[in-house]
């Protein structure tokens, strides 16, 4: 249910922190009881323009940026190395809301890397391993069996970081903040970033 006692992108928002009001905006997405509300659309593109989307997961945000993690001989990692721009969604219908992001992307160092995997579960951290992710796969089997030969592998040891997996951050250029209404005179206030500072403008929905 959409609450009606909530913030709404009034004139005063024109004037904020982008960053603030995203974090508000997860924070009450998080509290709304929609699943993954941290599940946010990706869209990368080669370097000759061809784009491709799909949905990962976000690992923490603040000034600098907005990080996620993935196999590095992926699709999107292959599309990054070629292309390091790329835009985030996240769409929350329970709140009718939605958030577009777009800016440069480049890789975490090894350590940043390293402690978030650390985080993941055991079975995780062993998929990982395991997955030549974007890659041809004959069955499932064979899936199943590299995953078993690695965990015999680390059996009572720690996991450390497969070389071909880490993470990314996103910094943004452009963040625009959408909320719906039944009349369908959607607010939509988008942000742009000059230097240090942020520029705002609300659009026609």
């Amino acid at each position: 249910m959409i609450r009606s006692d909530r913030k709404v992108l009034d004139e005063t928002s024109a004037n904020r922190d982008p960053l603030g009001i995203f974090k508000e905006w997860f924070k009450e997405a998080s509290e709304s009881g929609v699943l993954l509300p941290e599940a946010m659309s990706l869209a990368t593109a080669t370097r000759d323009a061809k784009p491709s989307n799909r949905t990962v997961l976000l690992k923490g945000f603040d000034k600098n940026g907005f990080r996620f993690y993935t196999n590095y001989e992926s699709r999107k990692a292959l599309e990054l190395d070629e292309n390091p721009h790329a835009s985030l969604v996240f769409h929350w219908a329970i709140l009718n809301r939605q958030i577009r992001i777009e800016g440069d992307v480049s890789r975490l160092t090894e350590k940043e890397s390293s402690d978030y995997f650390k985080t993941r579960p055991r079975n995780s951290q062993i998929g990982a391993w395991a997955s030549k992710q974007s890659a041809s796969l004959d069955s499932r089997e064979r899936l199943l069996k590299k995953f078993q030969l690695y965990q015999k592998q680390f059996l009572d040891t720690e996991i450390p970081l497969p070389p071909f997996w880490g993470g990314y951050i996103l910094l943004p250029h452009t963040i625009e903040f959408w909320e719906g209404k039944d009349d369908r005179l959607h607010d939509r206030l988008l942000f742009l970033r000059r230097g240090t500072t942020w520029e705002s403008e609300r659009l026609f929905p």
